[in-house]
């Protein structure tokens, strides 16, 4: 029940191009500074300036790398990977001496000795919801440990495609046929029978252009399964790393391999962290051209567009707590960062940013800033590809709100696929020639049936934000895109300069908004510990910590989180005189069906009277909507003194 805490939230949510199509993918192994940092708190922790990563759209796969033999990657980088349809493997690494005596005591046995270990790894990834395992094998093997190493491959891969959907199993280019540990940097006759046992090829980093020419004979029609390693530190003998790892990819992209990209957070680890994120942004922007811009494919598709990290917490718009917070589980789900400049001569342009200034929801927003020239009417800017088969009926709302005075108008756009088979009520067709970009028409007041849901339309929110709701018909119709476009006032034909920020977007089938949502029910507390905190003068604790686990049953597949709150009340207070027009306070959120309240300090209770504190476990649905505090659920803990 424990380990519960550890496994992911997240499924794996359906991406196009999915990662079984034969492209050249892009995988990122995340090694910082020996791993398990702030990452291993599983309810977040109290952090300055953490690291973060919010690509996700141009990668495949994502690898938690550490020195531990087996490594587990932390629950909140699987929710965060999964959120974007990432694939995320653990490590399973031998080294060193100690490592050839592990391998000897599995590889160089018998049948049953491999296979055991394979079948633990495999339950490993399916318990706790992670895809597959990169095998590093970094000691030389004797001659029994090595003939057994292909079929250990060959059954780990075998069961890990039976338990795991979509599940890898990736060999690094370490260890050679003939059991000496020698890197060969590219894929040859000395380690492909590594290759051929298994889903990939991850090669070591020193290669030149001339051991991608001989690779391309080698890979035959798995050129993809190739994953060529390139250090983003740049130790060694390598080509590009650090700010010239696109001369990397340009090299791996022209003879059609996958791209492994180590260490990336070399832009964290290595240069200011006061300019994280522009350099963040930076490296990525230099490699754009040479990565595959992934496109979601369901719905519900809701993001506040947090980072999972931030300096305050906000809800809705109204602040909830000060001081710095890092929980990578409640990262939304991230757009395409950068700058969109507009076609021909036109000086117009877009430019997207991270921002923990301002949240709607969560600890930052999206911030765009832009130039509306005189001579175009409109600049847009793409923040999501998608790949959607709609439904009839969809819900789409946008919150916002401008930095300083301005008439310039903000207005979601839509592309659509094929217009010939796609037939759109409720929107302004804006490219009369293909007929696939819409302007949906905002809504002055929410349908009837949406009430509950959409209240706020139209209206200003707390914060100084704002909402705007669309319902769009849709028949036979591929969502494409979901574009942002910023247009002059009327009449003016000034230079226009704004900056905008998106607290939040949502894209709903509305038939689901009319589906009763699940209760949260047994709410239960257990596993209870007290601590005195201050001492009265008659030795009694007038305040005391409170630390217990609570536990709840719900509907996962319809929860993006669980908020958790309390009210604390002592004395001759009762249960009816519960506070229920107050504010209970917010505790933190919880990524299962449980969540550990540690050290909470509650007023002791007197001689002859109850002590009281109740908790709320608040469900946040899929749809992004928040749930009535009535429907939350509730458990309480009565104490008293000992007699």
């Amino acid at each position: 029940m424990e380990d519960g805490f550890n496994v992911a939230l997240e499924p794996l949510v359906c991406r196009q191009p999915p990662l079984s199509s034969p492209r050249p993918r892009t995988l990122l192994c995340h090694d910082m500074m020996g791993g398990y940092l702030e990452d291993r708190f599983i309810q977040g922790s109290e952090v300055q300036n953490p690291y973060s990563f919010y690509h996700w759209q141009y990668i495949d796969i994502f690898v938690y790398f550490s020195h531990h033999t087996v490594t587990i990657p932390p629950v909140c980088w699987t929710n965060a990977a999964h959120r974007h349809g990432v694939c995320v493997l653990g490590t399973f690494i031998t080294e060193w001496q100690e490592g050839g005596r592990l391998c000897e005591a599995f590889l160089a046995g018998d049948e049953p000795s491999f296979q055991a270990v394979a079948d633990r790894l495999v339950q490993i990834a399916q318990f706790f919801r992670f895809d597959g395992w990169l095998i590093n094998i970094e000691n030389s093997l004797t001659p029994a440990a090595v003939r057994n190493t292909p079929l250990f491959l060959q059954y780990l891969t075998a069961q890990l495609h039976q338990q795991v959907p979509g599940g890898l199993v990736l060999w690094y280019d370490s260890v050679v046929q003939s059991g000496q540990l020698k890197w060969q940097d590219e894929l040859n006759d000395q380690n492909r029978v590594f290759f051929d046992s298994c889903d990939g090829f991850f090669t070591n980093y020193n290669w030149r252009e001339d051991h991608l020419q001989r690779m391309v004979a080698q890979a035959g029609e798995r050129l993809a399964d190739v994953y060529v390693g390139v250090d983003v530190f740049a130790r060694s003998n390598v080509v590009g790393g650090r700010f010239d790892t696109d001369k990397s990819l340009e090299l791996i992209r022209k003879h059609g391999f996958s791209a492994a990209l180590f260490a990336p957070g070399w832009v964290y680890e290595c240069l200011e962290k006061r300019d994280f994120f522009q350099n963040q942004d930076k490296f990525w922007r230099l490699l754009e051209r040479f990565l595959s811009t992934h496109s979601i494919c369901s719905l519900p598709f809701v993001t506040s567009f947090c980072l999972g990290l931030g300096t305050r917490r906000v809800c809705y718009g109204k602040e909830q707590a000060v001081g710095p917070w890092y929980h990578p589980s409640a990262q939304e789900t991230q757009p395409l960062f950068g700058e969109h400049k507009l076609a021909g001569d036109s000086r117009g342009w877009v430019k997207t940013h991270c921002c923990l200034t301002d949240a709607w929801h969560g600890g930052s927003s999206l911030l765009l800033r832009g130039l509306i020239p005189p001579e175009v009417d409109s600049v847009a800017v793409r923040l999501f590809s998608l790949h959607i088969p709609v439904p009839p009926k969809v819900f789409l709302s946008m919150v916002y709100k401008f930095e300083g005075s301005t008439d310039v108008q903000v207005a979601l756009e839509l592309t659509t696929g094929d217009a010939s088979s796609c037939h759109v009520g409720g929107m302004l067709v804006l490219n009369a020639e293909t007929g696939s970009r819409h302007s949906p028409r905002p809504l002055r007041v929410p349908p009837t049936r949406l009430a509950r849901w959409a209240s706020s339309c139209g209206q200003q929110l707390s914060g100084g934000w704002i909402q705007r709701c669309y319902e769009v018909n849709l028949h036979g119709c591929l969502l494409q895109d979901l574009l942002v476009s910023f247009s002059r006032p009327p009449g003016s034909r000034e230079e226009e300069n704004f900056i905008c920020r998106l607290g939040e977007i949502q894209v709903v089938d509305a038939s689901s908004l009319l589906a009763p949502l699940p209760r949260v029910q047994n709410v239960t507390i257990s596993q209870i510990r007290w601590l005195p905190l201050i001492t009265g003068s008659e030795g009694l604790p007038t305040r005391l910590l409170l630390s217990c686990t609570l536990h709840w049953s719900y509907l996962l597949l319809r929860a993006r989180c669980f908020r958790i709150h309390c009210w604390k009340l002592t004395g001759s207070s009762s249960a009816a005189e519960s506070p229920e027009t107050e504010k209970p306070t917010f505790l933190g959120l919880a990524f299962a069906n449980q969540y550990r309240v540690v050290d909470l300090a509650v007023e002791a209770a007197g001689f002859g009277q109850d002590g009281r504190v109740e908790f709320l476990v608040e469900p946040v649905p899929r749809e992004g909507f928040p749930v009535p505090q009535a429907e939350w659920g509730k458990a309480v803990l009565l104490f008293s003194v000992p007699q």
